[in-house]
């Protein structure tokens, strides 16, 4: 009965704690609050071909994938490049196109959430049959909680099951209530998919639409974003926001953000940084000039994709000779 009581406490804590973060989480008095979901950059480092491909390698690889081809021989590192190619070369006709490669630098930028999703699976496929089925989720989730009728947290686990559900139905694209992996994906990661952009404009304007018009005002979009804490002051990017809202969220005048405005607004069409590199590895490793690389080509510019000894030695020497 202790270790019950336990795993319950454990995930009354679990989920408060994702509560708070993902939906009533109040800024600092200073600290600004982002709801607008940016691609990341590709890499921290210049990307200056002339000095070193260290952009390039983190772009193709991720960044810390791309030190561990720093530690191998210049021949480890093609043998491993040329089995990551076989993978990029999704429809197996023996040509790596822009579009395929711009689809692997998606997913090597973003390895952590596959893993986050691997990690999630393994405590919510309860009967290994390689699907996530809703209950499934919901009884590993909010089992123990929904026995309580009275949590002592005083949180409203009903309330939140519904909102997951309904983000569940969304993702379950056949729906049958039983998710796919890509399925399940799209549930805990929905910014990541073009048909879950919908549910991801829902949640954002409930959890900012405190009046329940349907339409978030400027005191709201302020609010959530920054609290006055007794201080009558506002910092100068409290005013500045207050600006955008007016100038360039409310797009037409109307005094509040509709589902479209909200949506221009968290989900930005931004710059493809992820195409614009496929484009410029397939341009400098392109020796025939026909828009697509063979696995040769790529094996023989490796030092464009991926590191190895010998490369970060070179560097080192360079960065020696500028010292």
């Amino acid at each position: 009965m202790k270790e019950i009581d336990l795993i319950t406490m454990d995930l009354r804590q679990f989920l408060m704690c994702l509560f708070l973060c993902t939906v009533f989480a109040l800024s600092k008095p200073t600290e600004k609050k982002d709801r607008v979901h940016h691609e990341p950059q590709l890499s921290d480092k210049v990307h200056n071909d002339a000095q070193s491909f260290d952009y390039d390698h983190d772009a193709f690889l991720g960044a810390e994938e791309a030190k561990t081809f720093d530690q191998l021989t210049p021949e480890e590192s093609k043998e491993r490049l040329g089995k990551i190619v076989s993978k990029i070369d999704g429809d197996k006709d023996g040509f790596v196109t822009v579009d395929e490669l711009k689809d692997w630098i998606k997913f090597a930028q973003k390895r952590w959430i596959y893993e986050d999703v691997e990690r999630q699976w393994k405590g919510h496929d309860l009967n290994e049959d390689g699907l996530v089925s809703w209950e499934e989720y919901k009884n590993a989730t909010y089992g123990y909680v929904l026995d309580d009728p009275d949590p002592d947290d005083g949180f409203n686990y009903k309330q939140m099951m519904v909102r997951d559900e309904r983000r569940f139905k969304m993702a379950d694209k056949d729906g049958d209530l039983i998710a796919t992996k890509e399925e399940f994906t799209a549930f805990l990661h929905p910014e990541e998919y073009d048909y879950m952009k919908d549910i991801v404009v829902q949640e954002t304007m409930e959890d900012i639409d405190k009046n329940a018009d349907g339409f978030i005002d400027l005191e709201e979009y302020i609010g959530d974003m920054y609290s006055h804490d007794g201080n009558a002051d506002e910092p100068e990017w409290v005013k500045t926001e207050r600006e955008q809202f007016v100038e360039f969220r409310d797009k037409n005048r109307d005094g509040k953000m509709d589902k479209e405005e909200t949506k221009d607004w968290i989900l930005p069409s931004d710059y493809d940084h992820a195409e614009a590199e496929a484009r410029h590895l397939v341009y400098e490793s392109d020796q025939n000039k026909d828009g697509k690389l063979t696995k040769e080509e790529i094996v023989d510019k490796y030092d464009l994709f991926v590191g190895s000894q010998a490369t970060d030695f070179g560097e080192a020497l360079v960065r020696h000779d500028e010292f």
